[in-house]
């Protein structure tokens, strides 16, 4: 008997088609005694055009509406599928976030899973049902119906399975494992069979879209192994797991991440004195907005006066230019400049700890390309670089061609 949790992307659940075949396949692997979880996504792109819909009536974002708004496509899924389940033999019943005991922070269309009490799942599953539950969604202590951000229902599969202690978290999905770059954009990209979870975390913070960050932490957190396969597929994909096998180790690169939503802002002329930085970033924390990428710069020409860069998704950028607002009039800065055209490119890797020479060859290679760094930031793990847009294909490609060239 295994405990299993299986989740299931809008594009394996896009039609009434590929809710039964997802059945079909549910049922055709399950053994006997076997316990199963389904998360599902809302079909398709269900999601996008309820964003749409709600553009079509304001441009302002509001947080708690849209949330109850968005929160009504995974609902569609789980009673769909639930039907399906029961229409082929199965018993099977379908669970909102909430009703499935995950508890969430206030922070609409942010939300983070505070905590998860699947007493009814549990007794779901010990009437024999195969138990449907909502991704991407929670709901607050106040009983506000919350989402979890882009990929959220990864999140949800990972909690769920860390609450229930399952044995396995399958994240089904449109393609069939964890790549060394994005396929799209670097043909020659290889599947691994096995990433750890740190290794993971920083793909998937650094732009890699596979799984949701929150959603390998929290499989770190509880130790689920998490199996990234494809849904129209029997193949084995990639096992995100504590630790892999030791000749995977040798390799000091696992992968080049990219991402494309990526805005810089650099505020000129800010006194340089204690609390002024402060004041900034913890505006920007209180409008949700996430900072990556922070430079401070002292000028030597004037003294006393300081420049800050930092690079924030360009999808919170109308967040963000609310306080800049706000800075500009409070703080007398020289000047604000924003620049929503950037990108950022990534090398990945646990064995590249105690190799300096790692920098220095992909520095080389972007300046062999031609592609100007405007920010460079490092981890034990990981060196990213800020560039331009209109050059991130062209650098992880060039990248990728080094790093992972045959031997």
């Amino acid at each position: 008997m295994a405990l299993i949790v299986k989740k299931f992307g809008g594009s394996s659940v896009a039609t009434p088609e590929k809710i039964r075949a997802v059945v079909q396949r549910v049922l055709k692997e399950k053994k006997t005694e076997d316990k199963i979880v389904i998360v599902v996504s809302a079909m398709g792109d269900t999601t996008d055009e309820l964003v749409t819909l709600a553009k079509r009536l304001t441009s302002k974002t509001y947080g708690r509406e849209m949330d109850m708004l968005l929160a009504t496509g995974e609902q569609v899924s789980i009673a769909l599928m639930a039907m399906a389940f029961q229409a082929a033999g199965q018993p099977a019943i379908s669970f909102t976030g909430g009703q499935a005991g995950i508890t969430t922070s206030n922070a609409f269309n942010k939300g983070r899973i505070l905590d998860l009490q699947p007493q009814r799942v549990h007794q779901a599953l010990e009437a024999g049902n195969i138990v449907i539950v909502a991704g991407f969604q929670g709901m607050t202590a106040d009983g506000d119906i919350t989402t979890l951000g882009r990929g959220g229902s990864d999140t949800t599969a990972v909690a769920i399975a860390g609450a229930i202690h399952a044995d396995v978290c399958e994240i089904f999905t449109d393609v069939d494992g964890i790549y060394t770059s994005d396929p799209r954009v670097v043909p020659e990209a290889r599947k691994m069979d096995t990433i750890t979870y740190g290794e993971m975390l920083e793909m998937a913070k650094l732009g890699a879209g596979v799984m949701q960050p929150r959603a390998v932490e929290m499989g770190s957190r509880f130790n689920v192994p998490i199996h990234v396969r494809s849904t129209f597929s029997e193949a084995k994909g990639t096992m995100i797991q504590e630790e892999y096998a030791m000749k995977i180790k040798q390799y000091l690169i696992r992968g080049v991440a990219q991402d494309n939503n990526v805005a810089k802002i650099t505020v000129l002329g800010i006194p340089n004195r204690p609390g002024f930085a402060y004041k900034i970033f913890s505006e920007l924390a209180d409008k949700n907005v996430d900072v990556d990428m922070i430079v401070q710069s002292v000028r030597i020409a004037k003294e006393g006066v300081t420049d800050i860069t930092f690079t924030i998704a360009r999808t919170e950028l109308s967040a963000a230019q609310e306080v800049l607002h706000h800075i500009r009039a409070e703080m007398n800065v020289e000047d604000i400049l924003v620049d929503d055209g950037m990108a950022k490119v990534s090398l990945v890797g646990a064995g590249m700890a105690g190799h300096p020479g790692i920098a220095a060859g992909m520095f080389g290679i972007l300046s062999d390309n031609g592609i100007n760094i405007e920010i460079i930031s490092t981890s034990e793990i990981s060196i990213s670089c800020l560039i331009a847009e209109e050059s991130v294909n062209k650098a992880v490609q060039a990248i990728h061609a080094h790093f992972f060239a045959e031997e």
